[in-house]
């Protein structure tokens, strides 16, 4: 799905003042266009909030989990907060996007699952060379012993 999502926010606090999504082929208007449209936006001083923009569909699933989300205003990142059932009244606690979480642990999994290949193939040779050495100690002893084992 084409299309932009721009979030304007207080850089303060982060807290989002105004979203805008587009989607399709449509002429997309300039940042100043959507602040003079948006009364949320003009009624504000233009030096006390930024906009991030994103392809429309990042984010679609934490976009739909969360209850609420912001922009971290040291780092410009979206930050979401997820609905705990176990406590509905809750405040929000901002975190990375589940979405990008996920990922990570899918990585470091590959990377866990690579290293233990590697370590059971490394066990494995070791087991072969420990055998070839058995093998060679007792060929030696052989033929030392003249044969009578």
């Amino acid at each position: 799905m084409d299309g932009i999502r721009r979030i304007f926010y207080d850089i303060v606090s982060g807290e989002v003042i105004q979203e805008i999504g587009r989607i399709g082929s449509i002429i997309l208007p300039t940042i100043e266009q959507d602040v003079q449209t948006y009364k949320d936006l003009s009624d504000r001083n233009r030096t006390t909030f930024d906009v991030i923009e994103l392809p429309f569909d990042q984010y679609a699933q934490d976009f739909a989990e969360c209850n609420r989300y912001r922009v971290n205003p040291e780092t410009k990142e979206l930050e979401f907060s997820y609905p705990d059932p176990n406590e509905p009244t809750a405040p929000p606690v901002y975190r990375q996007p589940l979405s990008e979480e996920i990922e990570g642990l899918k990585q470091e999994n590959i990377l866990n699952m690579l290293a233990m290949t590697d370590m059971f193939e490394e066990n494995l040779r070791l087991k072969e060379d420990n055998t070839n050495t058995m093998m060679a100690l007792t060929e030696m002893y052989e033929m030392m012993s003249g044969g009578n084992m």
